[in-house]
């Protein structure tokens, strides 16, 4: 196996050479082919994924995952969706990002330019297959992946669509590229490849993440989890609030950018939480709160330290209630993991602290946290969401796939 993911990698850094040169049609083109064959051949696909999602129930796998592995007729439709409108967005390669100029009259800028060969390590979502080569493809890069065993036939079926289109526009097959094995040596092959893979973006479960940032030879676009919070201010509109609230825990519990924790001013504890958690009940979520959560929700359960670090993916939320809003800010700075946090209020002054004192790498105001997300914030796709800052933070589109390398353009000038 090792001697194959030698050869993948030799053939990816080729195929960059040929992807970094691609005209910005003929890239548009091949992620318009594949969007039209993933309608086109939907029924070959959903066999594939159908394959799969017998093996994973087989296997036990939660209601969670199994959510995440199916490739439905509107996933599909969204998948299409995402890859067109990746397509319609501009080309970033070759973007001059910035000019200055010297007093030698030397000017000097920065171009972008794609990151060269990206490794992508997975587990359940196939979708994450098209998504990550659509962007890839877009940013001039080529790309190696590495899904989890539980989609094995889904991407192996999707990785021939993806192929299939680059050659059809002549830009090579080998751009990308699918592991064809479920090994597990066949990860730690990939993470000694720093000679052919520019970055690895590892997406899953914390256990997954930590693991490919040990062994990782090269660096490593992670999230550990999303630990996700919204903030109930006093000033509010209850109905707004506990809309939000609803859709940010139960519309997807088993997701990152679910919200996990629920922290609620003092001032409108009593009116706000009564309703919420009745609610919540209803809706099947278990909730674990602070002594005062516990008085006004006779249902919920008490919480532990361990439950303001958890990332729950689950219909289970903990509660606080808080004195103040830098009670609620110092709560997310102590137990957050940078990812997206959420702020109720009808207080311009609040919002803007919030919004300014809250490091995640999405902060909303008056929304749920689902909306973390590259569809849902303009990218077309993502290929995750990155909180190390470096170099990305937050959803990672096209332009978060590419890097700049600085230009001079000169009369004669020489250094003296």
């Amino acid at each position: 196996m090792r001697d194959e993911i030698l050869s993948m990698g030799k053939r990816a850094r080729a195929a960059a050479h040929h992807m970094a040169k691609a005209g910005s049609r003929t890239k548009d083109k091949v992620l318009e082919c594949v969007a039209d064959m993933l309608l086109q051949e939907r029924d070959t696909i959903q066999s594939s994924n159908d394959k799969d999602i017998e093996q994973a129930e087989a296997r036990g796998l939660s209601r969670a995952k199994l959510d995440r592995l199916h490739l439905s007729d509107k996933v599909l439709a969204e998948m299409a969706g995402g890859l067109k409108e990746v397509a319609l967005q501009p080309d970033p390669i070759g973007e001059i990002t910035r000019m200055w100029t010297r007093p030698n009259g030397l000017r000097v800028g920065k171009m972008r330019i794609p990151l060269g060969v990206v490794g992508i390590i997975y587990e359940s979502r196939p979708n994450v297959t098209v998504d990550a080569a659509a962007l890839c493809i877009k940013a001039g890069n080529a790309v190696i992946l590495r899904g989890g065993s539980e989609a094995f036939h889904s991407n192996q079926c999707l990785a021939r669509i993806l192929m299939k289109a680059l050659g059809q526009a002549g830009l090579p097959e080998e751009a990308v590229q699918v592991v064809g094995t479920t090994d597990r040596d066949a990860v730690l092959d990939m993470l000694k490849l720093e000679e052919y893979i520019d970055v690895m973006i590892p997406r899953g479960g914390e256990e997954l993440i930590r693991f490919v940032a040990e062994h990782a030879r090269m660096p490593v676009l992670k999230h550990y989890k999303g630990v996700c919070h919204v903030y109930i201010d006093e000033h509010v509109d209850m109905e707004m609030a506990h809309k939000i609230c609803m859709n940010a825990k139960v519309q997807r519990p088993g997701v990152c950018n679910a919200m996990e924790t629920l922290l609620v001013h003092e001032n409108v504890a009593a009116r706000f939480l009564p309703v919420m958690g009745e609610a919540f009940r209803l809706a099947g979520v278990e909730l674990r709160g602070c002594d005062r959560s516990r008085e006004l929700v006779p249902h919920c359960l008490p919480a532990s330290e361990e439950d303001w670090y958890a990332e729950y993916l689950d219909l289970i939320l903990a509660v606080r209630v808080v004195r103040t809003m830098e009670e609620a800010i110092d709560h997310i700075t102590t137990y957050g993991s940078q990812h997206t946090e959420a702020i109720v209020t009808e207080n311009y002054a609040r919002a803007q602290q919030f919004l300014q004192e809250v490091q995640s790498s999405l902060v909303l105001v008056n929304a749920s946290t689902r909306f973390n997300d590259g569809y849902q914030l303009g990218l077309g796709a993502e290929i995750g969401i990155s909180t190390s800052r470096l170099h990305a933070f937050g959803p990672m589109g096209v332009e978060e796939l590419t890097t700049t390398k600085f230009i001079a353009l000169g009369n004669g000038q020489l250094r003296i």
